[in-house]
Protein backbone atom coordinates (compact mmCIF):
# COMPACT_ATOMS: atom_id res chain seq x y z
CA UNK A 1 0.00 0.00 0.00
CA UNK A 2 1.55 3.02 -1.01
CA UNK A 3 2.03 6.69 1.30
CA UNK A 4 -0.69 8.38 0.13
CA UNK A 5 -3.25 5.69 0.07
CA UNK A 6 -2.25 5.03 4.16
CA UNK A 7 -2.51 8.69 4.94
CA UNK A 8 -5.99 9.19 2.68
CA UNK A 9 -7.51 6.20 4.91
CA UNK A 10 -6.53 7.63 8.20
CA UNK A 11 -7.79 10.84 7.42
CA UNK A 12 -10.62 8.99 6.69
CA UNK A 13 -10.86 7.41 9.76
CA UNK A 14 -10.28 10.42 12.02
CA UNK A 15 -13.45 11.97 9.60
CA UNK A 16 -15.34 8.84 10.79
CA UNK A 17 -14.00 8.86 14.73
CA UNK A 18 -14.52 12.58 14.44
CA UNK A 19 -18.57 12.12 13.29
CA UNK A 20 -19.44 9.83 15.71
CA UNK A 21 -17.75 11.79 18.51
CA UNK A 22 -19.63 14.68 17.77
CA UNK A 23 -23.40 13.94 18.55
CA UNK A 24 -22.40 12.79 21.82
CA UNK A 25 -20.52 16.38 22.61
CA UNK A 26 -22.97 17.67 22.20
CA UNK A 27 -25.97 16.04 23.35
CA UNK A 28 -25.59 17.49 27.44
CA UNK A 29 -25.99 21.13 26.00
CA UNK A 30 -27.86 20.74 22.63
CA UNK A 31 -30.45 23.62 22.33
CA UNK A 32 -33.89 22.44 23.50
CA UNK A 33 -36.21 24.37 21.24
CA UNK A 34 -39.72 25.18 23.58
CA UNK A 35 -42.56 26.63 20.91
CA UNK A 36 -45.32 28.84 23.51
CA UNK A 37 -48.72 29.43 21.67
CA UNK A 38 -48.67 32.91 22.15
CA UNK A 39 -45.72 34.03 24.46
CA UNK A 40 -46.52 37.49 25.51
CA UNK A 41 -49.92 35.88 26.89
CA UNK A 42 -49.96 35.97 30.59
CA UNK A 43 -51.03 32.38 30.65
CA UNK A 44 -48.06 31.58 29.25
CA UNK A 45 -45.99 33.67 31.36
CA UNK A 46 -44.19 30.94 32.76
CA UNK A 47 -41.81 30.13 29.84
CA UNK A 48 -40.62 33.63 29.44
CA UNK A 49 -40.47 33.96 33.45
CA UNK A 50 -38.40 31.22 34.00
CA UNK A 51 -35.98 32.26 31.17
CA UNK A 52 -35.42 35.64 32.81
CA UNK A 53 -35.00 34.32 36.54
CA UNK A 54 -32.00 32.46 34.70
CA UNK A 55 -33.63 28.90 35.71
CA UNK A 56 -32.64 27.14 32.62
CA UNK A 57 -28.91 28.12 33.20
CA UNK A 58 -28.66 27.00 36.49
CA UNK A 59 -30.28 23.51 35.49
CA UNK A 60 -27.35 23.55 32.71
CA UNK A 61 -30.13 23.87 30.11
CA UNK A 62 -29.52 26.04 26.88
CA UNK A 63 -33.31 26.81 25.60
CA UNK A 64 -34.82 29.07 22.88
CA UNK A 65 -38.09 29.64 23.19
CA UNK A 66 -39.92 30.53 20.12
CA UNK A 67 -44.03 31.25 19.35
CA UNK A 68 -46.69 30.83 17.25
CA UNK A 69 -50.36 32.79 17.86
CA UNK A 70 -51.91 29.54 18.36
CA UNK A 71 -51.33 26.24 20.04
CA UNK A 72 -52.35 24.03 17.58
CA UNK A 73 -49.68 25.69 15.32
CA UNK A 74 -47.05 24.79 18.21
CA UNK A 75 -48.80 21.44 18.39
CA UNK A 76 -47.82 20.82 15.03
CA UNK A 77 -44.38 22.15 15.06
CA UNK A 78 -43.86 19.32 17.92
CA UNK A 79 -45.46 16.43 15.85
CA UNK A 80 -42.89 17.83 13.12
CA UNK A 81 -40.13 17.45 15.59
CA UNK A 82 -38.97 20.80 14.88
CA UNK A 83 -39.11 21.45 18.23
CA UNK A 84 -38.81 19.70 21.74
CA UNK A 85 -41.29 20.62 23.99
CA UNK A 86 -44.31 23.25 23.77
CA UNK A 87 -45.76 25.30 26.07
CA UNK A 88 -49.52 24.74 25.51
CA UNK A 89 -52.55 23.90 26.89
CA UNK A 90 -52.56 20.31 28.16
CA UNK A 91 -55.64 19.11 26.25
CA UNK A 92 -53.93 18.78 22.88
CA UNK A 93 -51.84 15.54 24.58
CA UNK A 94 -55.48 14.07 24.93
CA UNK A 95 -56.94 14.85 21.59
CA UNK A 96 -53.16 14.22 19.77
CA UNK A 97 -53.55 10.52 21.70
CA UNK A 98 -57.13 9.77 19.90
CA UNK A 99 -55.13 10.33 16.77
CA UNK A 100 -52.45 8.11 17.63
CA UNK A 101 -49.54 10.77 18.75
CA UNK A 102 -48.49 10.34 22.43
CA UNK A 103 -47.63 13.45 24.14
CA UNK A 104 -47.41 14.13 27.83
CA UNK A 105 -47.28 17.23 30.20
CA UNK A 106 -44.64 17.18 32.07
CA UNK A 107 -44.81 20.57 33.91
CA UNK A 108 -48.76 22.20 34.43
CA UNK A 109 -48.81 26.07 34.79
CA UNK A 110 -52.77 26.51 35.21
CA UNK A 111 -55.37 24.76 37.21
CA UNK A 112 -57.69 26.52 35.17
CA UNK A 113 -57.67 27.99 31.11
CA UNK A 114 -57.34 31.43 31.69
CA UNK A 115 -59.74 32.35 28.66
CA UNK A 116 -62.61 34.76 28.44
CA UNK A 117 -65.37 34.29 26.22
CA UNK A 118 -65.67 38.32 25.25
CA UNK A 119 -68.29 39.60 23.70
CA UNK A 120 -68.59 42.88 21.49
CA UNK A 121 -70.55 46.02 23.06
CA UNK A 122 -72.49 45.95 20.24
CA UNK A 123 -73.23 42.66 20.11
CA UNK A 124 -74.47 42.64 23.70
CA UNK A 125 -77.64 43.45 24.07
CA UNK A 126 -78.72 40.25 21.64
CA UNK A 127 -75.67 37.92 23.03
CA UNK A 128 -76.53 37.34 26.96
CA UNK A 129 -75.45 33.75 26.83
CA UNK A 130 -73.74 30.95 24.84
CA UNK A 131 -77.37 30.28 23.96
CA UNK A 132 -77.47 33.10 21.81
CA UNK A 133 -74.32 31.94 19.92
CA UNK A 134 -76.84 30.70 17.00
CA UNK A 135 -75.97 32.82 13.97
CA UNK A 136 -72.95 34.39 15.32
CA UNK A 137 -69.25 34.71 14.41
CA UNK A 138 -67.05 33.82 16.88
CA UNK A 139 -63.40 34.09 17.02
CA UNK A 140 -60.74 31.59 18.71
CA UNK A 141 -57.09 31.52 17.96
CA UNK A 142 -56.86 28.89 15.66
CA UNK A 143 -59.17 26.11 14.37
CA UNK A 144 -58.06 23.00 16.48
CA UNK A 145 -57.08 25.07 18.87
CA UNK A 146 -57.61 24.51 23.04
CA UNK A 147 -59.97 28.16 22.18
CA UNK A 148 -61.98 25.84 19.58
CA UNK A 149 -62.49 22.96 22.23
CA UNK A 150 -63.75 25.31 24.52
CA UNK A 151 -65.88 27.01 22.82
CA UNK A 152 -67.58 24.18 21.39
CA UNK A 153 -67.99 22.76 24.18
CA UNK A 154 -69.67 26.69 26.16
CA UNK A 155 -72.15 26.55 23.09
CA UNK A 156 -72.95 22.69 22.89
CA UNK A 157 -73.84 23.09 27.12
CA UNK A 158 -76.29 25.78 26.10
CA UNK A 159 -77.95 23.98 23.25
CA UNK A 160 -76.74 25.01 20.58
CA UNK A 161 -74.52 23.01 17.74
CA UNK A 162 -71.67 23.65 16.08
CA UNK A 163 -73.45 24.04 12.73
CA UNK A 164 -75.36 26.81 13.97
CA UNK A 165 -72.60 29.68 14.15
CA UNK A 166 -69.20 30.13 12.68
CA UNK A 167 -66.15 29.99 14.25
CA UNK A 168 -63.16 32.37 12.60
CA UNK A 169 -59.56 32.03 13.14
CA UNK A 170 -58.65 35.53 14.73
CA UNK A 171 -55.30 35.19 16.66
CA UNK A 172 -54.79 36.68 19.92
CA UNK A 173 -53.84 39.87 20.91
CA UNK A 174 -54.28 42.76 18.51
CA UNK A 175 -55.49 40.66 15.78
CA UNK A 176 -58.42 39.42 18.38
CA UNK A 177 -58.90 42.90 19.19
CA UNK A 178 -59.47 44.51 15.38
CA UNK A 179 -61.81 41.34 14.60
CA UNK A 180 -63.87 42.77 17.32
CA UNK A 181 -63.52 45.98 16.40
CA UNK A 182 -64.84 45.15 13.27
CA UNK A 183 -67.50 43.35 13.27
CA UNK A 184 -66.23 39.72 11.93
CA UNK A 185 -66.65 38.55 15.17
CA UNK A 186 -69.47 39.22 17.29
CA UNK A 187 -67.57 37.42 20.67
CA UNK A 188 -64.52 35.40 20.89
CA UNK A 189 -62.17 33.86 23.32
CA UNK A 190 -58.73 35.51 24.69
CA UNK A 191 -56.61 35.81 27.40
CA UNK A 192 -54.90 38.47 29.72
CA UNK A 193 -53.69 40.91 28.97
CA UNK A 194 -56.33 41.20 26.17
CA UNK A 195 -59.03 40.95 28.30
CA UNK A 196 -58.21 43.81 30.35
CA UNK A 197 -57.70 45.91 27.55
CA UNK A 198 -61.34 45.38 26.37
CA UNK A 199 -62.91 46.04 29.11
CA UNK A 200 -60.71 49.26 29.98
CA UNK A 201 -61.89 50.84 26.25
CA UNK A 202 -65.11 49.71 26.74
CA UNK A 203 -65.21 47.82 23.09
CA UNK A 204 -66.16 44.33 24.76
CA UNK A 205 -67.93 42.70 27.75
CA UNK A 206 -67.66 39.49 29.76
CA UNK A 207 -70.24 36.28 28.62
CA UNK A 208 -67.92 33.42 30.61
CA UNK A 209 -65.04 33.83 32.79
CA UNK A 210 -62.54 30.89 33.39
CA UNK A 211 -60.08 32.94 34.96
CA UNK A 212 -61.17 31.27 38.42
CA UNK A 213 -61.50 28.30 39.94
CA UNK A 214 -65.27 29.16 40.53
CA UNK A 215 -65.90 30.27 36.80
CA UNK A 216 -64.10 27.26 35.42
CA UNK A 217 -66.32 24.61 37.60
CA UNK A 218 -69.12 27.02 36.57
CA UNK A 219 -68.16 26.86 33.18
CA UNK A 220 -66.96 23.25 32.53
CA UNK A 221 -68.08 21.04 36.00
CA UNK A 222 -63.93 21.33 37.92
CA UNK A 223 -61.04 22.37 37.67
CA UNK A 224 -58.95 22.46 33.93
CA UNK A 225 -55.69 22.08 33.81
CA UNK A 226 -54.40 24.05 30.25
CA UNK A 227 -51.00 26.40 30.29
CA UNK A 228 -48.22 23.37 30.38
CA UNK A 229 -45.45 22.23 28.96
CA UNK A 230 -45.60 18.98 27.27
CA UNK A 231 -43.27 17.11 25.44
CA UNK A 232 -43.60 13.84 22.89
CA UNK A 233 -43.22 10.95 25.20
CA UNK A 234 -40.69 9.34 23.42
CA UNK A 235 -38.47 12.12 23.53
CA UNK A 236 -39.16 12.21 27.34
CA UNK A 237 -38.11 9.04 28.01
CA UNK A 238 -34.98 9.01 26.07
CA UNK A 239 -33.84 12.18 27.68
CA UNK A 240 -34.72 11.62 31.01
CA UNK A 241 -32.34 14.15 32.82
CA UNK A 242 -33.48 16.80 30.59
CA UNK A 243 -36.98 16.24 30.81
CA UNK A 244 -36.06 16.81 34.60
CA UNK A 245 -33.99 19.49 34.90
CA UNK A 246 -36.88 21.77 32.47
CA UNK A 247 -39.35 20.16 35.03
CA UNK A 248 -37.44 21.66 37.70
CA UNK A 249 -36.91 25.11 36.30
CA UNK A 250 -40.46 25.40 35.82
CA UNK A 251 -41.40 24.05 39.46
CA UNK A 252 -38.96 26.50 40.84
CA UNK A 253 -40.74 29.47 38.45
CA UNK A 254 -44.26 28.30 40.05
CA UNK A 255 -43.09 28.98 43.59
CA UNK A 256 -41.33 32.53 42.75
CA UNK A 257 -44.77 33.44 41.15
CA UNK A 258 -46.33 32.51 44.47
CA UNK A 259 -44.11 34.73 46.38
CA UNK A 260 -43.52 37.36 44.72
CA UNK A 261 -45.31 40.21 43.34
CA UNK A 262 -47.70 41.23 40.37
CA UNK A 263 -45.41 43.87 40.09
CA UNK A 264 -42.00 41.81 40.89
CA UNK A 265 -43.05 39.76 37.75
CA UNK A 266 -44.11 42.40 35.55
CA UNK A 267 -40.42 44.35 36.09
CA UNK A 268 -38.79 41.04 34.83
CA UNK A 269 -41.02 41.06 31.76
CA UNK A 270 -40.18 43.09 28.04
CA UNK A 271 -41.38 46.07 27.87
CA UNK A 272 -43.35 45.03 24.84
CA UNK A 273 -45.46 42.86 26.48
CA UNK A 274 -47.10 45.66 27.96
CA UNK A 275 -45.99 48.93 26.30
CA UNK A 276 -47.05 52.12 27.29
CA UNK A 277 -49.36 50.95 29.88
CA UNK A 278 -47.32 48.79 32.52
CA UNK A 279 -50.13 49.58 35.12
CA UNK A 280 -53.14 48.02 33.05
CA UNK A 281 -50.51 45.13 32.61
CA UNK A 282 -49.67 44.57 36.41
CA UNK A 283 -53.55 44.53 37.44
CA UNK A 284 -54.01 41.98 34.17
CA UNK A 285 -51.66 40.02 36.20
CA UNK A 286 -53.00 40.37 40.10
CA UNK A 287 -56.37 39.09 38.48
CA UNK A 288 -54.49 36.12 36.54
CA UNK A 289 -51.88 34.71 39.40
CA UNK A 290 -54.67 32.73 41.73
CA UNK A 291 -54.85 30.52 38.26
CA UNK A 292 -51.31 29.44 38.85
CA UNK A 293 -49.97 26.17 40.44
CA UNK A 294 -47.79 26.32 43.10
CA UNK A 295 -45.70 23.47 42.15
CA UNK A 296 -46.13 22.24 38.63
CA UNK A 297 -48.35 19.00 39.44
CA UNK A 298 -50.96 18.12 37.45
CA UNK A 299 -54.13 18.98 40.15
CA UNK A 300 -56.44 15.94 41.05
CA UNK A 301 -59.15 15.33 38.79
CA UNK A 302 -57.90 17.54 36.43
CA UNK A 303 -57.41 15.16 33.64
CA UNK A 304 -60.95 13.92 33.83
CA UNK A 305 -63.15 16.88 33.09
CA UNK A 306 -60.75 17.58 30.10
CA UNK A 307 -61.37 14.55 29.02
CA UNK A 308 -65.06 15.07 29.46
CA UNK A 309 -65.32 18.04 27.89
CA UNK A 310 -63.46 16.88 24.38
CA UNK A 311 -65.70 13.76 24.52
CA UNK A 312 -68.58 15.29 24.60
CA UNK A 313 -68.37 16.45 20.84
CA UNK A 314 -64.69 14.52 19.72
CA UNK A 315 -65.80 10.82 18.31
CA UNK A 316 -62.76 9.63 19.04
CA UNK A 317 -62.04 10.77 22.73
CA UNK A 318 -63.96 8.90 24.84
CA UNK A 319 -62.84 7.06 27.74
CA UNK A 320 -62.80 3.86 26.24
CA UNK A 321 -60.18 4.88 23.81
CA UNK A 322 -58.08 7.25 26.04
CA UNK A 323 -55.27 5.96 28.61
CA UNK A 324 -55.11 9.62 30.86
CA UNK A 325 -51.67 8.53 32.67
CA UNK A 326 -49.84 8.99 29.06
CA UNK A 327 -51.17 12.32 28.88
CA UNK A 328 -48.98 13.72 32.14
CA UNK A 329 -46.64 12.71 34.87
CA UNK A 330 -45.57 14.54 37.71
CA UNK A 331 -42.60 11.76 37.80
CA UNK A 332 -40.07 14.27 36.40
CA UNK A 333 -40.80 17.16 38.56
CA UNK A 334 -39.58 14.04 41.57
CA UNK A 335 -36.73 12.93 40.15
CA UNK A 336 -35.37 16.58 39.32
CA UNK A 337 -32.66 17.49 42.18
Amino acid sequence: MSYPTRRTLLAAALCTAFAAAAPMAQAADATITIMVGGINKIIYLPAKLTEALGYFKDEGLNVELQSQPAGVDAENQLIAGAVQGVVGFYDHTIDLQSKGKEVEAIAVFCKVPGEVEMVSTKAAPTFKSMADAKGKTLGVTGLGSSTDFLTRYLALRKGVESKEYSLLPVGAGNTFIAAMKQDRIQAGMTTEPTVSQMLKTGEAQVLVDMRTEEGTKDALGGLYPAASLYVSNSWAESHKEQAAKLAHAFARTMQYIHTHSAEQIADLMPRDYYGNDKPLYVTALKSSLPMFTADGRMPAGGPETVLKVLATYKPLVKAKNIDLSKTYSNAYLSSAK
